[in-house]
């Protein structure tokens, strides 16, 4: 008989008035905590299953919610705009320290999933440059790597810059990233989407009215790290984990690739997170 899982909703909130729950799933006795970054356009919820399989491992899993997305109060429109500013020096301190005061003294892993990864790293990035005392042991990463075009299959990277800034100027002229009608993520702001699609197209980090040099800060991280590739995931396919994780050129990483019969599903960017134990199994070997 397996110990029960403890879950909790945690409300949060930024100084802007953005609120927000995060979402927990508390063994009794967890070895560590992880706070967990979801994708692009997915809400918390969807990665319950993996919080739950990972709980079931001794691992005490917060998951966060993305501005925009889920339980978030906030929605994109022409009025409601951020970006990764907003995303990495607003939301995420909180989230970071309400995970600290639940579970004070744990080891404590960040990870995330596409682009929940890559905004860990950047994360990871500002903490050590603010040489913050209790900074993350561990980085775990699953279908995650930076969108820049080059670091795509030759297959792929040819339209990409296309796609990138058309997905750009869509989100400016309507306000918002219609994303749900265009196939591509959620509703998003068109803050961010500028924002992500400048590092899509230059293969550098920043963040707009943020000063610190984001790709000078990752470069300091050292962290354990453990990645995992799906093998038809051609959102994030292995060159673009790796040109991600040549931002943490101190951080040896061990990477992975699963195939779907490891997985038990199909290996592509979404279909694991409904069927997540052998990603949980994995992460925790």
């Amino acid at each position: 008989m397996t110990d029960p899982i403890e879950t909790l909703e945690l409300p949060q909130h930024a100084q802007d008035g953005h609120r927000w729950q995060l979402l927990a799933r508390l063994p009794r006795a967890p070895q560590a905590s992880l706070l967990w970054l979801p994708a692009l356009g997915v809400a918390a919820k969807h990665y319950l299953p993996l919080a739950e399989a990972l709980a079931a491992r001794g691992i005490a899993v917060f998951v966060h919610e993305w501005r925009g997305n889920g339980g978030s109060n906030l929605r994109a429109d022409r009025t409601h705009d951020w970006g990764y500013r907003e995303l990495l020096l607003q939301d995420l301190p909180i989230s970071e320290a309400a995970v600290a005061a639940q579970l004070p003294g744990l080891p404590r892993i960040l990870g995330g999933h596409s682009l929940g990864g890559q905004l860990a790293c950047c994360r990871l990035g500002l903490l050590a440059r603010e040489r913050a005392p209790e900074r993350p042991a561990r980085l775990w990463l699953v279908a995650s790597g930076a969108p820049y075009w080059r670091a795509f299959p030759p297959r792929t990277r040819w339209w990409l810059p296309f796609a990138y800034r058309f997905l750009s100027w869509l989100a400016d002229r309507r306000g918002a990233l219609p994303g749900r009608t265009v196939g591509f993520g959620g509703d998003e702001a068109r803050g961010l989407i500028r924002d992500w699609s400048r590092s899509a197209l230059s293969g550098r980090y920043a963040a707009a009215g943020v000063d610190l040099d984001l790709e000078a800060a990752m470069a300091e991280v050292e962290i354990e790290t453990r990645a995992l590739v799906l093998d038809s995931d051609w959102l994030a396919p292995e060159s673009s984990l790796r040109y991600l994780l040549s931002k943490l050129p101190r951080t040896q990483a061990q990477v992975e690739t699963l195939d779907g019969r490891t997985l038990g599903t199909r290996a592509d960017h979404f279909a694991w997170m409904k069927h997540p134990g052998a990603i949980a199994a994995l992460l925790t070997r």
